[in-house]
């Protein structure tokens, strides 16, 4: 089909009707210093082999995780992925970028999708979830949203230890639904408890959100906070950042969680950069009409045989918009493919032991660290991601030991510019990919710039 581009007097008529008085004017929003003012720096005129020979050179300047020691976490993380996984992804009946309109004709990606949220129910301790949403910062937005709209009210309450971009993206998608967002101040110490967070909760309150474990790593227990949101009305919300904390850590649904958002992407999805990514998102079973997002069912044909079918499919596709329950309008069923081949290929058992030794490493880093001059371990609790403080600002040591090639960890600045009293804080991850030479490499390296 040919490309036919809008006259002047298209974009005109265009703007005139959404009452915009140019097309600079369509992104207001966003922050000027991000706003290119010209053309990106690449050559205009090249061949196809050129571009290949820039792109490649370009490429070549990142540190890849599997080049370098890598402690690199805070929302993103680096896991050994069965070459299965990948393999089996590829595949003709799999490779696709949707679900057809008429799903029941894809019987095989259904079923896909069935096991995937019976897998993500079970580990989230919850009684049903759905068929994936895009990544956890959105479902969690999609999680503050479900809330207001269970509770009829519409004061969110966000914990000091949910990542900053959660937060950020919840903050955004409730500005323009009139909702009203609570955040606490960061928490790195653990502070932060199911007493002061309930003292917050009024008549107005729809959710108080959570992370377990936290951003900063501490892991808490958040039933008392479950209890003291239902005496008052209001849901929990539990966001998990690292799945794998589940084969080791209680589940959001057993500390009476009501809605668990959480990000996929350590079971069978790579880093890639930061996307694509796959978001969980379960429920209690009395709230599942107004779960964002599609469920997969199973059900039975006229001749008694099992089919899987598209249910409750509550989107702004399906039914008049007014009464959607989100503008959710598809899923990340390649990513949450991929996610449930890998944790088939662990099982139950597989999973936890995954877990464990996440765990294992991370204590074994904690304990060197903590040993070294001019570092400080703050957790009192953590699964394979902690804080540390350090002796000097953490970006400049991140720097310096980038420079050796070493990933350090995400300085806790990077994410809360401006907030002087983290300036020194530091972030690792400890996963099963780590090797004791990373772990030598980086304690030398630190030893030499503290």
């Amino acid at each position: 089909m040919r490309y036919l581009p809008l006259t002047d007097d298209d974009r005109q008529e265009m703007l005139a009707a959404i009452g915009a008085p140019n097309i600079e004017a369509l992104y207001k929003d966003v922050a000027q210093e991000v706003l290119l003012d010209k053309p990106v720096d690449l050559p205009t005129t090249k061949g196809e082999m050129e571009v290949e020979q820039i792109i490649a050179g370009l490429a070549a300047k990142n540190l890849g995780a599997g080049a370098a020691p890598f402690f690199l976490g805070a929302g993103n993380y680096s896991h050994h992925i069965p070459a299965s996984a990948d393999h089996l992804i590829q595949r003709s009946e799999f490779l696709t970028s949707y679900t057809p309109y008429q799903p029941e004709v894809s019987q095989g990606t259904l079923q896909a999708l069935f096991e995937f949220q019976t897998q993500v129910a079970m580990i989230t301790g919850m009684e049903v979830a759905n068929a994936s949403l895009y990544d956890g910062a959105t479902g969690t937005a999609e999680a503050a949203m479900m809330a207001c709209r269970v509770t009829r009210r519409n004061k969110v309450i966000i914990s000091g230890g949910l990542h900053p971009h959660y937060s950020e993206v919840t903050a955004t998608n409730a500005k323009f639904l009139d909702l009203k967002i609570v955040t606490n101040p960061a928490d790195p110490e653990g502070l932060e408890n199911s007493e002061s967070l309930a003292a917050q909760i009024d008549d107005d309150t729809a959710c108080v959100i959570v992370q377990n474990p936290s951003f900063f790593g501490q892991v808490r227990n958040h039933s008392q906070l479950a209890e003291a949101c239902h005496e008052k009305g209001a849901l929990l919300v539990v966001v998990v950042t690292e799945i794998v904390s589940l084969g080791a850590v209680m589940a959001p649904g057993d500390m009476g969680a009501d809605i668990v958002a959480a990000e996929g992407q350590s079971i069978g999805n790579a880093l890639n950069f930061g996307g694509p990514h796959v978001g969980l998102f379960a429920v209690r079973e009395k709230h599942l009409r107004q779960m964002p997002g599609r469920l997969a069912g199973e059900t039975e044909d006229i001749e008694g045989k099992r089919g899987w079918v598209l249910t409750l499919s509550t989107r702004e596709q399906h039914i008049r918009r007014e009464k959607a329950t989100s503008n959710i309008c598809t899923n990340s069923g390649l990513c949450a493919l991929a996610f449930s081949i890998h944790m088939t290929l662990l099982g139950e058992a597989g999973f936890t032991r995954l877990a464990h030794l996440n765990h294992a490493k991370a204590i074994e880093l904690a304990d060197r660290l903590d040993a070294l001059s001019g570092v400080d371990v703050i957790n009192d609790t953590f699964f394979n991601e902690f804080t540390v403080r350090l002796s000097k600002p953490a970006a400049d040591i991140v720097d310096r030991l980038a420079a050796q090639g070493i990933l350090a960890g995400v300085p806790a600045s990077r994410l809360y510019p401006g907030n002087d009293d983290l300036e020194n804080l530091l972030i690792l991850a400890v996963t099963e990919t780590v090797t004791p030479s990373d772990m030598d490499r980086l304690i030398d390296a630190l030893e030499g710039v503290l």
